[in-house]
């Protein structure tokens, strides 16, 4: 009989856990700070368990994080995690350490049924959902493995996007649940601000996402008009611009905080002064703050990196209409770690 995987349980879940087990709810808490404050994973060193209760859960419970099959670092220190899931498939998760914060990029789903066309994700198709506990075992795997030693453990991760493989709305249950363990203050205790949801705009997902959740968002734009994003995201032609800008011109009550656009800088292609213009047009009623990345090279498509020029004068015009505009740095490309180059390719 299969033992039962405690990655896959939110605080909330763990309670009826143990309840049914005619446990205290409290010992909910007490197993998610062993399991993801201090990594621990044989339920013996469970001290503050009674014996009989850890000797109930090392018979019937585990926790199991996807295993790591590959492992590359970049020059400039980004890490790229090939992962191994109990089905043969594989995952790509990759980790960005800056100066002042670290950030780990995960997935959601394996492959992805969008199919923008700039994305080597895209290529692979759609496989499956990722389950809770394969989406929180990449942050439980990164932490331990890059802070082996759990008693001194520093909070080496610091942001967590949702930018890896898959559409992280199309998993949105799986997603939540694992995005509640990454703020509960006995696992991973993260800002809401420093968790982001990064999604294509599928707008129903989107207002669920509004009224149950307060971490971050991001969208994935790439194109300031219908005709061009459409080509680019196919999403585009169910959720068109009007109806996906509607959203998020009022998307946060909080004044202060932005939705982040991403837009991926591609030659001849996005990048000319009128998109620019469109652009400033089409976010002009809402808080945004617009991410240009630089276009990376992708297997199986045509397009070209912008230049630093085009990306520098797009910017500029964004600038002067008081757009927050920043060019994202390309991190991790020189091992396919980079925006939209992941595949989970044992290759």
């Amino acid at each position: 009989m299969s033992k039962i995987n405690l990655l896959n349980y939110s605080c909330t879940d763990l309670g009826k856990f143990f309840l049914d087990l005619d446990e205290k709810s409290f010992r909910a808490a007490q197993v998610i700070k062993w399991i993801h404050q201090f990594g621990v994973a044989d339920f013996s060193l469970m001290t503050n368990l009674s014996l009989a209760l850890r000797g109930y859960l090392a018979e019937h419970c585990e926790v199991k994080a996807p295993e790591i099959a590959k492992e590359q670092v970049a020059s400039d220190g980004t890490r790229k995690w090939l992962l191994k899931l109990e089905d043969d498939s594989f995952i790509e998760t990759v980790f960005i350490p800056e100066d002042s914060r670290g950030t780990l990029c995960i997935s959601s789903q394996v492959g992805c049924p969008l199919g923008c066309s700039f994305c080597a994700t895209g290529t692979l198709g759609f496989k499956r959902n990722l389950s809770v506990a394969e989406i929180i075992g990449q942050l439980w795997f990164a932490v331990r493995k890059l802070s082996p030693d759990q008693t001194t453990r520093t909070h080496v991760i610091t942001n967590v996007v949702f930018m890896g493989m898959g559409e992280p709305l199309l998993n949105y249950t799986n997603v939540l649940k694992a995005i509640d363990l990454m703020l509960d203050d006995n696992a991973y205790g993260l800002s809401k601000y420093k968790v982001t949801i990064s999604t294509c705009g599928l707008v129903p997902e989107m207002l669920l996402l509004k009224e149950q959740s307060e971490v971050a968002l991001a969208v994935s734009l790439h194109a300031p008009n219908d005709e061009l994003r459409s080509r680019l995201m196919p999403i585009n032609k169910k959720y068109p611009l009007k109806e996906l800008v509607a959203v998020c011109d009022h998307y946060f009550e909080d004044q202060k905080r932005q939705v982040t656009i991403e837009y991926i800088m591609l030659d001849e292609m996005n990048d000319q002064i009128e998109h620019a213009k469109q652009l400033v047009k089409l976010l002009s009623h809402g808080r945004y703050k617009v991410n240009l990345i630089p276009g990376n090279v992708v297997i199986h498509a045509d397009f070209k990196p912008s230049s630093q020029a085009n990306i520098d004068v797009f910017r500029q015009v964004l600038l002067d209409a008081h757009i927050n505009t920043i060019t994202r740095k390309s991190r991790g490309g020189e091992i396919d770690a980079a925006c939209g180059q992941l595949l989970g390719s044992e290759l």
